[in-house]
C-alpha cells in the first residue's frame, strides 16, 4: 500500500515537473514569441504571453528540485524499497510499519509545501535547484528569495525527515528480518542496491539539514554563515566573515551521494530485470555487489568535483579529480556485467527489459561525459554550461527514470494483480527513448561552445544566436517525449481496473515475491514463510528440466543440475550429491 502511495505521488510530481520543463523550453525556443494561453494560466508571471525572467528561474529551480528529490529519490526508493524488501527477503512487513507510514506522509507534506509556493505573491524559490547563497540567503535579493525560498527550505527539511525514517527502516529490515536460509549472499541485487542506498541516505542527508538550518539562521536571524561583504544597490550590508563556499561544501556533501542514491536503486532493478529476461544468471554477482559497495564508499569523497571553479587549491582539486575518475571503475564493472549478461542470452523483449536496456544505454553515453567533467582542467571550460545539463540528464535523469519505469512494468502484476498492455509499453519505450536522446544529446554541443545554463534567452549574446534553431529542435523533441507519457499514464491507470488478470509468476522468475498469492493479504504469505536454499539467479541451468529454479527449491530436488560450488562447503550435502551421481552415472555425465 505504501509503495503504491509513493509511486502514484511520484508519478503526479513527475508530470508537474515535466510540465514546468515544457514551459521553460517554450521560452528558450521562441524567446520573442507571445503565447496568450500562458497569461491565462500563469497570470502576472507571463504578462503579454511571455514568461518573465524571474519566473523562468523559478521554473528551472522547482523542476530540478521535484525531479531530483521527489521523483528520483522518494518516488524510486520509496516505491521499490517498500514493495520489494519484505517480499524478496521473506519478511511479513517492515521493521517499523508505523515509521514507514510516517515517512510517506512527511514526503507528501513536503510535496504540498513545495507546490504551495506557486500560489504566493512573490512566487516559488528561484536560485537554481542547488539554491546557492547569497541569492538564497538574502530574502530581499529577488522575488524568488522571499517567502518561496523559506517554503523550499521547510519542504526540504520535511523531505529529509521522510528519507531518514525510510532509510533507517530499510536498513534494519534487511539486517534483521531475512527468512530462514536467506543470507546476504543469497539476496537479489535489488535488495543490495536498496540497502546500500538507504545507508548512503542516512549518512548524507543530515548534512543538508545542517546546511539548511544555517541558511534559515542567515535569512531570519541575522547571522553570517554564508554572507560577507555584500552590497545591495547602494547599501553595504553589515554581514561579515561568512562564506558562500561553505554552503557548496555542505550541499554537495549530500549532493554527490544523492546522485548515487538516485541511480543505485535503478541499477539494482535493472540487474533483476535483465537477468530474468535474458534467462541467464547475472554475470559476476559478487563483482556487482562489491561495485555497489565501492560506489557507496567512494561517493563520499568526490563532492569537490562540483567546485573546481571555486578557487580551491589545485592540489585538493587533483585529489577530487582522482577519486572522481576512480568511481568510474565500479560503474564500468556494472556496465560490462550487464552487457555480459545479455550476451547470447535467450532474451525476452518485454517492456521492462527494453527500459532496463535503455538504462544501460543512457548510463554509458551519459557516463562517458562525466569523465570530461571530472577532469579539473576541462571542467573549468565546461562548468555551468549546457554540457553539464546534458551529462546529468542522461546519466542520472534519463537512466534513473528508465530504471524506475522498468521496475513499474516488471512488478506491476505484483502491485496491482493485473498486467499492463505490452503494445502501449513498446510505444511508450520507443517514443521516450528516442526523444530523450534528441533532447539531451544536442545540448553537449551548446556546452562545448560555452553556452551557459539557466540563461533566459539566447538572443542576448551574438555567439549564442546560432543555437536558437537547435533549441527549437530540442523543444519539439521534448514536447513529443512529454506526449509519449500519455501512453504510459493511460496504460498504468486503465490497467489497474481493466488490465488482464495476472498469473502468480508472470515472468517465470526465481525470487520470493512471486511465491506470494496474487491476492494481497496481510503478512504476505499464508502459513509459514518459505525457506530459501539457493541464490536468486538459477536460470537456464544445465541439467535442469525447467529454465528457472526458484529460491525455495531445495538442492535435493534438483540433483541432475547441482554444481559443486552450489553447496558452499556443506559436506553433508556434497556427500549426498556424490552418492546420487554414483548411482546415476549417465545423468551425472550429461
Amino acid at each position: 500500500m505504501i509503495a503504491k502511495q509513493f509511486l502514484i505521488t511520484g508519478i503526479i510530481m513527475a508530470v508537474i515537473a515535466m510540465g514546468l520543463s515544457i514551459l521553460f523550453r517554450l521560452q528558450l525556443a521562441w524567446p520573442e514569441k507571445s503565447f496568450p494561453i500562458l497569461e491565462t494560466f500563469l497570470g502576472t508571471w507571463a504578462e503579454g504571453g511571455r514568461i518573465k525572467p524571474d519566473f523562468y528561474l523559478a521554473l528551472v529551480t522547482i523542476h530540478g528540485t521535484i525531479m531530483v528529490f521527489f521523483v528520483l529519490t522518494a518516488g524510486l526508493s520509496g516505491t521499490f524499497s517498500n514493495l520489494l524488501i519484505p517480499l524478496q527477503i521473506g519478511a511479513r512487513d517492515m521493521a517499523s510499519p508505523f515509521l514507514n507510514m510516517l515517512s510517506y506522509w512527511f514526503f507528501f507534506g513536503a510535496c504540498v509545501i513545495m507546490m504551495s509556493s506557486f500560489f504566493i505573491q512573490t512566487g516559488p524559490a528561484s536560485a537554481g535547484w542547488t539554491i546557492y547563497p547569497p541569492l538564497s540567503a538574502l530574502p530581499t535579493a529577488i522575488k524568488g528569495s522571499a517567502l518561496g525560498m523559506t517554503l523550499w527550505l521547510i519542504s526540504m527539511i520535511m523531505f529529509v525527515a521522510s528519507s531518514l525514517m525510510g532509510g533507517i527502516n530499510y536498513v534494519s529490515t534487511v539486517l534483521n528480518m531475512r527468512t530462514k536460509g536467506m543470507d546476504l549472499w543469497k539476496m537479489p541485487l535489488t535488495i543490495w542496491a536498496f540497502f546500500l542506498t538507504a545507508i548512503l541516505g542516512v549518512l548524507s542527508f543530515p548534512v543538508l539539514v545542517a546546511g539548511v538550518v544555517l541558511l534559515i539562521f542567515d535569512r531570519s536571524f541575522g547571522t553570517s554563515f554564508y554572507l560577507s561583504d555584500i552590497v545591495m544597490g547602494t547599501q553595504v550590508l553589515p554581514n561579515e566573515g561568512g562564506s558562500p563556499i561553505l554552503w557548496q561544501h555542505l550541499f554537495w556533501f549530500l549532493g554527490h551521494p544523492e546522485v548515487y542514491i538516485v541511480i543505485m536503486p535503478a541499477l539494482g532493478i535493472s540487474s533483476e530485470v535483465i537477468s530474468v529476461n535474458s534467462r541467464k544468471p547475472i554475470f559476476g554477482y559478487h563483482a556487482m555487489i562489491y561495485s555497489l559497495i565501492g560506489i557507496t564508499v567512494l561517493s563520499f569523497i568526490v563532492w569537490g568535483h562540483h567546485m573546481f571553479v571555486t578557487g580551491m587549491n589545485p592540489l585538493l582539486g587533483g585529489v577530487f579529480m582522482i577519486t572522481t575518475l576512480i568511481i568510474a571503475v565500479p560503474s564500468a564493472v556494472k556496465t560490462f556485467n550487464y552487457l555480459a549478461t545479455l550476451w547470447r542470452g535467450n532474451i525476452r523483449f518485454t517492456p521492462a527489459m527494453l527500459f532496463a536496456i535503455g538504462l544501460v544505454s543512457f548510463f554509458i553515453s551519459g557516463g562517458l561525459t562525466g569523465i570530461f567533467l571530472g577532469n579539473a582542467s576541462l571542467d573549468i571550460n565546461l562548468h555551468d554550461t549546457y554540457f553539464v545539463v546534458a551529462h546529468f540528464h542522461l546519466v542520472m535523469g534519463s537512466a534513473a527514470i528508465f530504471g524506475m519505469l522498468a521496475g513499474v512494468y516488471h512488478w506491476y502484476p505484483k502491485m496491482f494483480g493485473r498486467m499492463m498492455s505490452s503494445k502501449l509499453g513498446y510505444l511508450h519505450f520507443w517514443l521516450t527513448f528516442i526523444s530523450a536522446y534528441l533532447v539531451f544529446f544536442p545540448l553537449h554541443f551548446l556546452g562545448l561552445d560555452g553556452v551557459p545554463r539557466r540563461y533566459y534567452a539566447f538572443t542576448e549574446f551574438e555567439f549564442m544566436q546560432k543555437w536558437l534553431t537547435v533549441n527549437v529542435f530540442v523543444t519539439w523533441a521534448a514536447i513529443i517525449g512529454a506526449l509519449a507519457q500519455v501512453a504510459f499514464l493511460w496504460n498504468f491507470f486503465y490497467s489497474i481496473f481493466k488490465g488482464k488478470k495476472a498469473p502468480q509468476n508472470p515472468w517465470e522468475s526465481n525470487t520470493l515475491e512471486w511465491t506470494t498469492p496474487v491476492e494481497h493479504l496481510h503478512g504476505n504469505w499464508p502459513g509459514e514463510i518459505p525457506t530459501v536454499y539457493r541464490w536468486p539467479y538459477d536460470y537456464s541451468k544445465p541439467g535442469s528440466e525447467t529454465d528457472f529454479i526458484p529460491q525455495t527449491v531445495p538442492f535435493s530436488q534438483t540433483m541432475s543440475s547441482n554444481m559443486p560450488h552450489d553447496f558452499e562447503g556443506n559436506t553433508e550435502a556434497e556427500r549426498i550429491q556424490r552418492e546420487w551421481e554414483a548411482k546415476n552415472p549417465a545423468i551425472a555425465e550429461k
